[in-house]
């Protein structure tokens, strides 16, 4: 069974249309930590949390954009959708190419 993906991209934009970086890769980590979202190793690139798995991309500050796997649907919707509120975070389903913003 293949597991479904988002991508995690910033709501704010620049004038020109791109998009704001997430924010430093000390804020994100610090701000998933929070959140009982963690690497399992010190400066991991991949964050673990209840039902979804979260990727950094490697060496890149500010993060521009992430990859959440669904590892749990059973749980990982109200994590999902409480994290984008919470941080600001427009999602992006590659496959459909529809976006969700939770208000």
């Amino acid at each position: 069974m293949q597991q479904r993906q988002l991508v995690i991209l910033s709501r704010t934009s620049y004038k020109n249309g791109v998009p704001d970086p997430i924010g430093s890769r000390v804020d994100v980590v610090n701000a998933l930590a929070m959140r009982n979202t963690l690497a399992d190793i010190e400066g991991g690139d991949i964050l673990y949390g209840p039902g979804v798995d979260i990727q950094l991309p490697p060496g890149q500050d500010p993060i521009q954009q992430m990859l959440l796997t669904i590892t749990d649907e059973d749980i990982a919707w109200p994590v999902i959708l409480r994290l984008a509120k919470d941080l600001q975070w427009k999602l992006l389903d590659p496959v459909s190419a529809r976006e969700l913003t939770p208000p």
